[in-house]
């Protein structure tokens, strides 16, 4: 199957005995046989070793580590979209059947997606977080006006186990395409993974929970390797800017022609931004949308904060339903009072450069000493972690003294610019609550 160059086939590494326990289980009854059917069918997802075109055996991982398979799958349903010449996108199959999957169709298959030969798409239904996988593949059929377009997808209640899946959905969406109307691997492969109870927010983590380093196992989405590096190198110094504005829980909405699957991985790394593990800090929940649509206005224009992508230039004009418009590089917004947070200080390139150097530095101490390298996700992480974290400590620090005054030297001790990130600050603590004096250069005129 062709692959989009900012993407490739995915699957998950696990131990080979485990993968081979799995393929050896006995059936005992009509679900377990067409289980096995599933189990055993060549190149359909399961995790497995490839063999590349000189014959080697190489294994393919989300970010080149072994992941953590203990979360449990949360599927809730399994879809099949299609493009129809006359009706347009529409639900071709699904299960369970009397699964609400209203707008779905325009959720798991872009709006310009007939422009490209293949995509992914993460996206959010109403609590739930899908991932569809996308091909347009060329017919000899006047009918289909020369291009048969699919969709395959399920819909889970987290978005973090979603990634395990993504091989067998691009598998088998091309299935789906030279196949029609064979839905027996989906079949199987829904009543293999389904969610059993539907769980409780006490049962775990929320799914919109931003994700802690001591999480990183299970939080992980698929991703090529090298996506936070080239989050990085993407936005620059403007990580600094989203940093500020996802810290102050603003609406973020990321626009990108076709495909969109990595500006979802973008919404994902966005939201890693303001990860923090200060329990006396509340609000470190984010709300990733993923992709939305036309459809979707409606229900965002009620969201107080969410961070979400779009391929749809007219969102750009409904300027009621974000803070910040982010096409391309270019992070723009029209409310007067953020736009001096989308400018970059000193402060800002300092932390660049301090990250750059924060991540050489985890890798050569990796190989020094000889013990398992970070990867970028898990630096990336550490390192914002490590930075919300000192910036709300220091906050609360001094809203615990009696005079609660925060001067000039607290906030470099932040890792802020006492002038330019003046109003940041004032954001800041009136969103948190946290009751602190802001001073001027001068300690005896408080604001």
């Amino acid at each position: 199957m062709a692959i989009s160059g900012d993407k490739s086939p995915l699957v998950v590494n696990i131990e080979e005995n485990e993968a081979e326990q799995r393929f050896e289980r006995k059936s005992t009854g009509p679900q377990e046989v067409v289980r096995n059917l599933y189990l055993q069918e060549q190149g359909l997802g399961i995790p497995c070793k490839l063999v590349n075109e000189s014959g080697d055996t190489i294994n393919i991982s989300a970010s080149n580590s072994v992941c953590d398979l203990t979360e449990q799958d949360s599927i809730v349903a399994i879809f099949v979209v299609a493009f129809d010449t006359r009706s347009g996108n529409l639900i071709e199959w699904c299960l369970p059947a009397d699964v609400d999957l209203t707008g779905v169709e325009f959720k798991a298959m872009a709006s310009g997606s007939h422009t490209v030969k293949t995509d992914f798409i993460y996206f959010k239904k109403g609590d739930l977080y899908g991932l569809s996988c996308f091909e347009n593949m060329p017919v000899d059929s006047a009918v289909e006006r020369g291009a048969r377009m699919k969709s395959v997808g399920i819909l889970a209640t987290s978005y973090t186990v979603l990634y395990r899946h993504m091989q067998f959905l691009e598998k088998q969406v091309r299935h789906q395409l030279e196949h029609p109307g064979r839905y027996e691997q989906l079949t199987a492969f829904y009543n293999d993974r389904r969610c059993p109870v539907q769980s409780s927010p006490s049962d775990g983590p929320s799914p919109g929970s931003t994700p802690g380093a001591e999480d990183l196992p299970n939080m992980k989405i698929t991703h090529p390797a090298g996506c936070f590096q080239q989050f990085i190198n993407f936005f620059g110094e403007q990580i600094f800017v989203l940093w500020k504005i996802v810290l102050l829980q603003k609406r973020v909405l990321f626009f990108s022609p076709p495909p969109i699957g990595v500006v979802c991985y973008r919404v994902y790394c966005c939201c890693c931004l303001g990860n923090h593990t200060v329990s006396e800090i509340s609000g470190n929940e984010l709300n990733p949308l993923f992709y939305v649509n036309v459809e979707d206005i409606d229900v965002i224009q009620d969201e107080p904060f969410y961070i979400a992508c779009t391929t749809e230039k007219i969102f750009e004009e409904k300027r009621n339903i974000y803070d910040v418009y982010v096409d391309n590089q270019l992070v723009k917004t029209e409310h007067q009072h953020l736009s001096e947070l989308t400018k970059i200080n000193n402060a800002d390139r300092d932390k660049f450069n301090i990250l750059a150097n924060h991540r050489s530095s985890q890798h050569f101490t990796g190989e020094v000493s000889g013990k398992q390298r970070l990867d970028d996700e898990q630096v990336f992480i550490a390192f914002f972690t490590e930075q919300n974290n000192k910036l709300f400590q220091t906050l609360l620090d001094v809203s615990s003294c009696q005079d609660k005054e925060l001067t000039s030297d607290h906030i470099r001790s932040m890792g802020l610019d006492p002038v330019a990130d003046r109003q940041f600050i004032m954001d800041l603590v009136e969103l948190y609550g946290i009751d602190v004096i802001l001073m001027v250069d001068n300690p005896c005129c408080p604001v």
